[in-house]
């Protein structure tokens, strides 16, 4: 069957050309070593004790055991490349356990590799509001030898509503929920895992890491901040951080549109993208369709007033200083009332200077995920709401699921974004920069995230760098943050992708051997080839110094452009 999540190939088939010598031989020892970890018992429940959860008690434990699995992932997607997996022979544990008072129900999932186990753990992370993007997501990582868990948190997996749970009754958030989805789950998911490891191969997990993006990531970084000895290694990738603040950010464009009384066509939001583009494309020194610089580009909208072109080959559209306001003001992001200090809305150590609420959107990255709008037959165009922020605001601050956000003004946007914070920052804001004692743990932590992410705004990945980096000036010697130029949300877009973060996340736990550059690849052609090109360590960049644009080498990590 296909699926999104891609999975990735075995070993000894992994393609050694664009791994360092040392992460090639990591993996090399741990395919050698797997040998050695040969299943000490049946896939039987009855040879696998219930795990012991303080504060939950299991319901049921079933196993299955899987011979001859088949996958097939077509697109890169939660750091994984584009793949097919054959002929994976796994135990299947499936826990699901509740929380007495709290009337839920969490199912999890183990897979165990049955013939080569690499001593190695991976918890795999969700989407939106799924805390796991389907049980075939755990594929990948047996398909490299590890042991893979996951959990659904015990909510549906249906990444762009909360509106089957949200609530317990109208006006009354589910708390337990929330709770579970936000953090409990997956630390619960991460102790049973390991408990099962123990009972089925007779020792625990030499080494446990975490893998996930969006939703994902914000999970991993919450494993760091709540419970730092759980892991590792974590990947966190475009992570769902500064949840209260970004999910209001991400409802701005609706309500932009609508307090305006002006809403584009989807073709007019494009050719002012395709015009940032063009002026902004060369500030890296490389003509190749991509703002290498988003932040360095101040191309402004108002430029383009009066300027006609063909609107998806339809018909002639005259571009508005209307379409021009509503543009600039979804690249400003939320702003406050009448210029009022954003420190007046809401005061903590993610505050914004001036009148700014949270980043908008970087130039070059698309509107259609924030911004999307249809236009009907009879030539009227409609501003469609984001399911994610906008499930939010209709059953967390509303707590009403049937409520209409299209009639909420700039003043009422201000006091939500203010509520949301009072309310849920502690729950699952998930902004705490103090990584202390994960750093005391040992733990290790690679986050990447593109330059043309249209969900979640990379300026707020770097706001939580840098306040984690005021509090520990050493950092840099245990979280590392990568930004990917032209690439969107978890992958999608244009510029060049992570080749194999597990690995060098890997090295750097087992090894000491911290990631100077990730190598990355672009999953389609660029101005006719595949790149190849190093992802620096922020606040570097990646910066082209001459030569063949599609080589590795024609890059170098630097300062600025």
């Amino acid at each position: 069957m296909a699926l999104e999540y891609p999975s990735v190939t075995p070993p000894p088939k992994v393609k050694m050309a664009r791994l360092t010598l040392l992460q090639q031989l990591l993996i090399q020892i741990a395919y050698v070593q797997a040998a050695a970890y040969k299943n000490t018992t049946s896939c039987s429940p009855n040879n696998i004790p219930n795990p012991q959860i303080y504060g939950a008690e299991v319901l049921s434990l079933t196993t299955a055991s899987i011979t001859g699995y088949q996958l097939d992932v077509p697109s890169f997607s939660n750091n994984w490349p584009a793949q097919n997996i054959t002929d994976l022979d796994f135990c299947q544990v499936n826990i699901t356990i509740t929380h007495p008072g709290a009337n839920d129900s969490v199912n999890n999932q183990v897979w165990l590799p049955t013939t080569q186990w690499n001593g190695r753990l991976v918890g795999i992370g969700g989407g939106g509001y799924a805390a796991n993007m389907g049980w075939d997501s755990l594929g990948p990582a047996v398909g490299l030898g590890y042991l893979a868990a996951g959990t659904d948190a015990g909510v549906p997996m249906n990444s762009s509503s909360a509106d089957a749970w949200a609530l317990a009754s109208p006006g009354n958030a589910n708390q337990y929920l929330l709770l579970d989805f936000a953090s409990r789950s997956v630390h619960e998911m991460t102790v049973m895992a390991k408990q099962v490891a123990e009972s089925f191969y007779g020792e625990p997990p030499q080494y446990s890491y975490w893998q996930g993006c969006s939703t994902g990531g914000r999970q991993g970084l919450g494993e760091a901040q709540l419970y730092p000895e759980d892991y590792d290694g974590i990947i966190a990738a475009a992570p769902a951080i500064n949840w209260n603040q970004f999910t209001l950010a991400q409802q701005w464009p609706y309500t932009v549109m609508n307090n305006e009384g002006h809403v584009p066509q989807q073709c007019e939001f494009d050719f002012a993208t395709a015009a940032a583009v063009s002026d902004c494309d060369t500030i890296d020194g490389l003509l190749d369709g991509i703002i290498d610089a988003p932040g360095l580009c101040s191309f402004d909208p108002y430029s383009l007033i009066g300027q006609s072109f063909n609107c998806d080959g339809n018909s002639t559209v005259v571009f508005s200083t209307a379409t021009a306001k509503v543009i600039q003001l979804i690249w400003n992001g939320p702003q406050t009332v009448h210029g009022v200090p954003a420190e007046q809305v809401w005061q903590d150590a993610t505050t914004l200077a001036g009148n700014s609420l949270w980043y908008g959107l970087l130039r070059g990255a698309n509107f259609s995920t924030l911004a999307l709008t249809s236009t009907l037959s009879n030539g009227t165009t409609a501003a469609l709401p984001f399911g994610i922020s906008d499930s939010w605001i209709r059953n967390y601050l509303y707590r009403n699921v049937s409520f209409d956000t299209a009639g909420i003004s700039y003043p009422t946007f201000e006091s939500l974004f203010r509520l949301s914070i009072q309310q849920y920052d502690s729950v699952i804001g998930t902004s705490d920069a103090n990584l202390g004692p994960f750093r005391a743990h040992g733990g290790k932590m690679i986050s990447w995230q593109g330059l043309s992410d249209s969900t979640i705004m990379p300026n707020g990945t770097s706001n939580y760098y840098d306040r984690v980096s005021t509090i520990y000036p050493g950092t840099h010697d245990f979280y590392r943050l990568f930004f990917a130029p032209g690439v969107g949300h978890c992958g999608s877009g244009y510029g060049p992708l992570p080749d194999d973060v597990l690995a060098a996340l890997a090295a750097w736990v087992e090894n000491g051997t911290a990631p100077e550059i990730l190598a990355a690849s672009s999953a389609s052609a660029i101005n006719g080839t595949v790149r190849h090109q190093p992802l620096c360590p922020y606040p570097a960049v990646s910066k082209y110094k001459g030569g063949d644009p599609a080589v590795a080498s024609s890059y170098e990590c630097a300062n600025s452009f």
